[in-house]
């Protein structure tokens, strides 16, 4: 496998010291790297301390953003002035072990026609998240997920929905999507998809990045055998409904750019109503969540 520089792309927005650790285990990699954090206007201090801790570590640099644009605008920002070959976007709260973007990588070079490559993500008990594999969100797929029909996929496909049953292969396997929350693609591939639709603030936008990998023509692929520790919405636990707020949005957008079914204005309009209707139902539960927390 021939030897190239890895840009690892980290987006940060009051990410706290879990970023910390996040850097120091990417730094550790075993192959060649180079490290952006992308701060969106981060109020804790984390980025700054960063910047200052490895002030001397010609492979880190900090770019501060004066607002929070996002995480696909921040991505985009950072790949621009990334040197690599390939590129590394990476949660804050994931954290790499030495070997994990070597192996990753070996996936990436096996499969010639790989737009992304995806590893699984788990908890702190190493019990792997369904996201790491899943299917477009379909309408159909989404109401069979919602009303339970999802567990008779076994008996027949048409009941199928949004997860994939079953426990996730150890071995590297072709899948439609895989977890935002650690994604390798070439340059090149970035490149040509021009990186992430920055429609999106938070949540949807990898599955709409792998969705347009595999429009392309190109494919999507899960290294079954990396697993990767994931805090899972560490970055945000502090602000549940504006999270919600733009993960019902980036649903929305998702349903509108790819799913048949929002051909029919009556289905539009409908969906529209069911998104903002889940939002409104749920969203004074997350704030007294929150509220009973602090």
């Amino acid at each position: 496998m021939p030897a190239t520089l890895t840009s690892i792309l980290i987006v940060a927005s009051d990410s706290g010291s879990p970023l910390r650790e996040c850097v120091a285990r990417a730094l550790a990699s075993s192959v060649p790297m180079e490290l952006i954090v992308v701060d969106n206007a981060s109020r804790d201090g984390v980025p700054q301390a960063l910047a200052r801790a490895y002030g001397h570590d010609e492979r880190v640099r900090v770019i501060y953003n004066h607002a929070n644009l996002g995480f696909g605008p921040a991505v985009n920002i950072g790949a621009r002035q990334a040197r690599g070959d390939t590129l590394l976007v990476l949660n804050p709260d994931c954290l790499l072990g030495k070997d994990t973007l070597a192996r990753m990588l070996e996936v990436l070079h096996a499969h010639p026609d790989a737009g992304v490559i995806g590893a699984v993500v788990c908890d702190a008990d190493g019990t792997p998240d369904p996201a790491s594999r899943r299917r477009d969100p379909l309408l159909r797929r989404s109401l069979n997920a919602m009303t339970g029909r999802a567990q008779r996929e076994t008996e027949n496909a048409r009941y199928e929905g949004v997860d994939v049953p079953g426990s996730i292969p150890e071995e590297p396997v072709e899948v439609e999507n895989v977890s935002g929350a650690l994604l390798l693609l070439s340059r090149a591939s970035f490149e040509r998809l021009n990186g992430f639709d920055e429609g999106y603030f938070l949540h949807c936008e990898d599955l709409d990045l792998c969705r347009r990998v595999r429009d392309a023509g190109h494919t999507v692929w899960l290294a079954g055998n990396v697993r990767v520790r994931h805090g899972k919405g560490g970055s945000s636990a502090h602000r549940p409904v504006f999270v919600s707020y733009h993960k019902h949005r980036g649903m929305w957008r998702w349903f509108r750019k790819f799913d048949p079914a929002a051909r029919k204005p009556a289905t539009r309009v409908l969906v529209a109503c069911g998104i903002a209707s889940h939002f409104i139902a749920t969203a004074p539960l997350l704030w007294l969540r929150r509220a009973a927390r602090h």
